[in-house]
């Protein structure tokens, strides 16, 4: 100001100007963004096992014949639904794995005696079937009874309870103000809230995002025959699967993110590769993406955009 130091503190003490105190700080740079840890995250969802392949692939010779098969329906192979959950694998500072993120596999089973005598078994024998219809009630004993529990058993001694349970919006899910879940959510010192996936988009889920696959890949290396060895075969593939599966699929899932932001949400986009295996074998790995601070800007924008034009909607219906 070009002022002498008493004329200032005249200023000072009559409160016509102040003291600020200006510091030097680190500025966030844009490469310092990068996606949330999300160990506080559980994805559960549900998936139909058949005991047969569905789709098969054959290397012919050029004059072979092309192998056929044939069912009257597929709803008359036998198959049993599981609901998944799994969270994000933990390390300690030398990689060694504190929790696998495998929460666990749950199958909806139902044991009833058979209407009918046949040559393995007769009338009235009970017999292990699956559930044919998956309903709310169902899915929220499931959850209440097995997810929760697990979760509870399995979280590793001074994590933070405060957990995420993400899933679909499918029909049977439960919302997250039922006054069952949030008593047994809330309990025991843990405080778990129930979040919707975003609508039609399956690639939000770490298990629809390639875990399922895995298992499946894994069950049909065992031939089943009766629900009983389908349902053995889904669970020792579930428990022999490799944790880095999961720390590699939820690396995935912030590529994937990276890409919904760029297409204004679209799921549309080519699959991401990051060469996960290579990263791994140079020491370059990363938990947490870098975020692409051009696809938030691409995304808030058509965000704002959208909701100018509800609201544009609904002034035009109110008129």
């Amino acid at each position: 100001m070009k002022l002498p130091c008493t004329i200032v503190w005249r200023l000072v003490q009559k409160e016509n100007i102040r003291a600020h105190t200006s510091k030097i700080s680190s500025s966030t740079l844009n490469a310092n963004l990068v996606f949330e840890a999300m160990f506080d995250v559980v994805h559960i969802d549900e998936k139909w096992f058949y005991m047969t392949r569905l789709t098969q692939k054959y290397y012919l010779l050029p004059n072979e014949k092309r192998s056929h098969k044939t069912c009257q329906s597929k709803r008359f192979i036998t198959k049993i639904m599981f609901m998944v959950a799994v969270a994000r694998p933990r390390f300690d500072k030398d990689g060694n794995c504190l929790f696998d993120g495998k929460v666990g596999i749950f199958p909806f089973p139902v044991t009833a005696p058979a209407r009918r005598a046949s040559k393995n078994r007769v009338r009235g024998t009970l017999e292990v079937k699956s559930i044919e219809s998956i309903t709310k009630i169902v899915v929220k004993k499931c959850l209440l009874e097995k997810v929760i529990l697990a979760i509870k058993a399995k979280w590793l001694q001074g994590a933070n309870k405060r957990i995420f349970i993400q899933q679909d919006n499918t029909k049977p899910h439960i919302i997250g103000s039922d006054e069952d879940f949030v008593h047994a959510a809330k309990s025991d010192g843990f405080d778990m809230e129930l979040i919707q996936q975003p609508p039609n988009s399956p690639d939000m889920n770490i298990l629809d995002l390639g875990f399922f696959r895995s298992i499946q890949t894994l069950q049909h290396k065992k031939s089943s025959r009766s629900i009983c060895q389908l349902l053995d075969s889904v669970v020792n593939a579930f428990d022999t699967i490799s944790y880095d599966k999961l720390k590699h699929v939820w690396v995935s899932l912030q590529a994937y993110m990276n890409e919904v932001m760029r297409l204004k949400g679209s799921n549309s986009y080519p699959l991401p590769h990051l060469g996960k295996n290579r990263m791994v074998r140079l020491g370059n790995w990363e938990n947490q993406l870098k975020v692409n601070v051009d696809n938030i800007a691409i995304a808030l924008n058509a965000i704002t955009k959208e909701v100018q034009e509800i609201s544009q909607q609904q002034a035009t219906i109110s008129e």
